[in-house]
């Protein structure tokens, strides 16, 4: 594996971008799927250094800025039940619902827990019986294999007091939406290397197929994304359409078959809907039914059923305001997270950005989570 500096290499960049530069005979459009990938081409000066030959879009790249107000909602509501411990990621507690954020709900006496682990949370259950601890399962596919062994262990210590509110998301299904949304502009896509080392990029093959649309598996450091570019650009300028692999140091062509095979043990796919874009077809997980007393919207159904929740889906239907949050369009605020997230626009072009809105007093996901675009452009650029 090469050294860590050999990806931030500034003469080998200055040539790319040069390479760049010179394959291009119009400016082409390119969305990266990973948040992380957006603050490093921000950070690095990538999207800077590019913009007279390539327009980078920002997808929804954040499993926190795409998880529902319905489902912070529910995990605010239960925090404040007698004997419950609502456990999360930190980023998760700034989050807005439909009105406030988990951060508010402890502040009001709610009991939340930040732990860096669905292993953490188990322990947790395990060493107070007399508490139900709840998980807030947030994240892309590479998450998901940690919270499955989490149900795993759950269930093999018999565990009754543990369960999850799970809002994991699947990426392909959420790039096949974009696709089809109105207004896409994408040509191609950087696929998110994380990812793609859990699923691998077979999966890709269709969609590439399907949309004529080149997708490129990159990481994040400086040169893996601009390598990205260039073969993306490559492709589009010599009207191709494939799936490349850029990031073969950490992705296989059929990924981490184990961990496929622990998600697929304990989770099913499932519709599920995405703050920004709406409820997508095979769009996020559920828990399969031999797991499915680990289902908090399950475990306290007539609570979820009150809130309307659609957080094991398909519970019941949305209610109007949930759904309004869902696609960003909560009427609590004028926060324009869904059209950040959908690559509509740059998060400078919202009227609140940097001035009602910032990662001290936020709007919306964002700017509140570590991968947010919101966040990126108030850190690392504060125009177009």
């Amino acid at each position: 594996m090469k050294h860590l500096d050999e990806f931030r290499d500034p003469q080998m960049a200055r040539s790319l971008v040069g390479e760049i530069r010179r394959t291009t005979t119009q400016r082409r459009v390119l969305m990266e799927v990973c948040g992380g990938q957006t603050h490093s081409l921000l950070r690095h000066g990538i999207a800077a250094a590019l913009n007279d030959s390539v327009e980078l879009i920002h997808g929804p790249g954040c499993p926190v800025c795409v998880t529902p107000a319905e489902a912070i909602d529910f995990a605010q509501t239960l925090a404040l039940e007698p004997n419950v411990l609502l456990t999360s990621f930190g980023d998760m507690l700034r989050v807005p619902g439909s009105s406030r954020t988990l951060l508010d709900v402890r502040r009001d006496g709610g009991d939340v827990k930040i732990v860096y682990s669905p292993l953490d949370a188990v322990e947790l259950a395990r060493t107070q019986p007399d508490r139900h601890v709840v998980f807030f399962a947030v994240g892309f596919e590479t998450t998901v294999p940690t919270t499955a062994l989490a149900v795993k262990q759950a269930a093999e210590l018999d565990l009754q007091n543990f369960s999850l509110i799970v809002a994991h998301v699947r990426v392909l299904p959420a790039m096949e939406a974009i696709m089809q949304s109105p207004g896409c502009r994408v040509e191609g896509f950087l696929a998110a290397g994380h990812v793609c080392t859990i699923t691998g990029f077979e999966e890709y093959n269709n969609f590439a197929d399907q949309f004529s649309t080149p997708v490129v598996v990159t990481g994040f450091e400086p040169l893996d994304l601009l390598d990205g570019i260039l073969e993306c650009v490559r492709q589009l300028e010599s009207d191709r359409c494939e799936v490349s692999n850029r990031y073969a140091r950490s992705v296989q062509r059929r990924g981490n078959l184990s961990a496929q095979q622990l998600m697929d043990e304990v989770y099913e796919v499932a519709d599920s809907p995405w703050r920004g874009l709406g409820v997508i077809p095979q769009g996020g997980y559920r828990l399969r039914s031999e797991f499915g007393h680990f289902d908090a919207a399950r475990r306290f159904a007539e609570l979820s059923e009150q809130m309307g929740c659609m957080i094991a889906p398909p519970l019941v239907q949305l209610s109007e305001t949930a759904a309004a949050c869902i696609t960003g369009a909560c009427p609590q605020n004028e926060c324009r997270s869904g059209e950040v997230l959908t690559g509509l626009i740059k998060p400078v072009e919202c009227a609140a950005f940097g001035t009602r809105c910032s990662p001290e007093s936020p709007l919306g996901a964002p700017m509140v989570s570590a991968e947010g675009a919101c966040a990126a452009y108030f850190k690392y650029q504060r125009t177009v």
